[in-house]
């Protein structure tokens, strides 16, 4: 050791890099990964090592470890080793230096490299709150949660060179461990895609899957697309679902979120299409939807679409009845009021009709001792009330899932006004204009008939029989 670097240490000064090389000391080297530091399970990662262009040997050590880990001699002179690790397992996790050997001596250890293995245990699930959609220049938080038991979460994002969080896991009422990840200010500047893992106390730096990735919405002001389902508002569980978006303005791909991201195996849905499915229906796919249009050269979105709400039926056990009053045929013009009853009680009825893309009419209930009941009035009916109708109750704690359906009501709606019989002789019709000129007619028949046998009266009484 030099004279010059041996007094440096003894009066507690620091040796930066230029001093280390007055010294005759070789540079710190720089440990990298390649594809990167967390590595999947199974999975095979290269450890690069940076010394000098004299460097005759790269010695890699590993944390815990009394000797070099591995060495490497290059056949000549080098200024990069590589170590190899053909498998990653648990055993390979850890920190990692590297150091050299130049003529000028042995190099001090780099920095540590932190080496994470994943896939160790099931994914937890990543959700934005209150949701992925974002104004630019606010603020979010995401929540990674799981029933696994995690000690820990790390948050990556999609990004080079952004560093992940680790939070420890909080304990919710219901079993379940979360952290939350404030995220923001978010701008329009660039795509926010995240993924989150979970890890226990005991090695952490075995990790779980990824979760799902999640990808934030920095809306724009743009037109809004239109957002509906195929299979109408009201659907039941194992159909088929298909949610279709679409623009006026020439989008060229769509997403699509739902509050609170139940129902969709991640928030953000990514279609280079308008037609969104979603498989088979479940429960939680009841809610509430809205999408967004964007175009593939840029990373803003559109404005959202107005609210589509999706509702599941058959989740609850009653079957209200549907009936009508005064009658399912009724004229145009009259009021008729439809009737929801249910055997349970119920918060909320709503009222659909076949073939419409409307939403449901929804009705507070009406609720005595068990039963429940909502009335929809309609007046003045017209021909477009005409058609079949279900109605279905529901609850305030789970608006979007539904009773079964009532069995269908068909309401007929007539031009002409309605009575009972059309009959002359019936006392209660209602006369017509008709009516009048028969009887006028009538009655000047008959006064005609009069006059001709009193006329006839009169001659006789005057020129008697046997009179010339």
């Amino acid at each position: 050791m030099t004279p010059t670097f041996t007094a440096l240490l003894c009066l507690g000064l620091s040796v930066g890099p230029r001093t280390r090389v007055q010294a005759g000391i070789p540079p710190k080297p720089t440990i990298w990964a390649e594809p990167g530091s967390v590595v999947p399970w199974g999975s095979p990662v290269t450890i690069w090592c940076q010394g000098t262009l004299g460097a005759q040997e790269y010695h890699l050590e590993k944390e815990g470890s009394s000797e070099s880990w591995d060495t490497q001699k290059p056949l000549e002179p080098s200024a990069k080793a590589t170590f190899s690790i053909q498998t990653m397992t648990k055993q390979r996790t850890g920190m990692y230096r590297c150091s050299y050997y130049s003529p000028t001596g042995r190099s001090e250890l780099s920095d540590p490299l932190e080496l994470v293995v994943t896939g160790a245990y099931s994914k937890p699930s990543l959700s934005a709150l209150p949701s992925p959609v974002v104004t630019s220049g606010g603020n979010v938080t995401l929540q990674c949660h799981s029933w696994q038991g995690f000690s820990g979460y790390i948050l990556m994002e999609d990004e080079e060179h952004k560093p992940s969080r680790t939070l420890d896991a909080q304990r919710l009422p219901g079993g379940q461990r979360q952290a939350l990840f404030p995220v923001g200010p978010v701008t329009r500047s660039r795509r926010w895609t995240f993924r989150c893992y979970g890890y226990f106390s005991n090695s952490p730096q075995v990790w779980s899957e990824p979760s799902d990735p999640l990808d934030l919405l920095v809306s724009g002001v743009s037109g809004k697309p239109f957002l509906l389902s195929q299979q109408g508002p009201v659907v039941t569980p194992g159909q088929n679902l298909t949610l279709q978006c679409h623009s006026d303005v020439g989008h060229d791909r769509f997403a699509l979120t739902q509050d609170g991201g139940q129902g969709l195996p991640q928030s953000l849905v990514r279609q280079p299409q308008a037609h969104i499915p979603l498989g088979p229906v479940r429960p939680s796919h009841g809610g509430r939807y809205r999408c967004y249009g964007g175009h593939s050269l840029s990373s803003k979105w559109s404005a959202p679409s107005d609210p589509l709400d999706v509702l599941v039926a058959g989740q609850l056990p009653d079957r209200p009845s549907l009936s009508v009053q005064p009658g399912p045929t009724v004229a145009s013009g009259e009021k008729v009021t439809l009737l929801c009853q249910s055997g349970s009680p119920r918060d909320t009825f709503l009222l659909s009709k076949e073939g419409a893309v409307q939403p449901p009419l929804h009705l507070r209930s009406k609720n005595w001792a068990q039963q429940s009941q909502a009335e929809f009035p309609m007046s003045p009916v017209t021909s477009a009330h005409g058609g079949t109708y279900r109605c279905y109750s529901s609850n305030s704690s789970a608006p979007y899932v539904l009773s079964h359906a009532s069995d269908p009501l068909e309401l007929r709606v007539s031009a002409d006004p309605i009575g009972p019989s059309q009959n002359q002789s019936d006392p209660k019709r209602a006369p017509h204009p008709q009516d009048y000129m028969v009887g006028n007619l009538v009655r000047v028949s008959v006064a005609g008939v009069v006059l001709v046998v009193l006329g006839v009266l009169l001659f006789q009484a005057r020129h008697g029989p046997g009179r010339p």
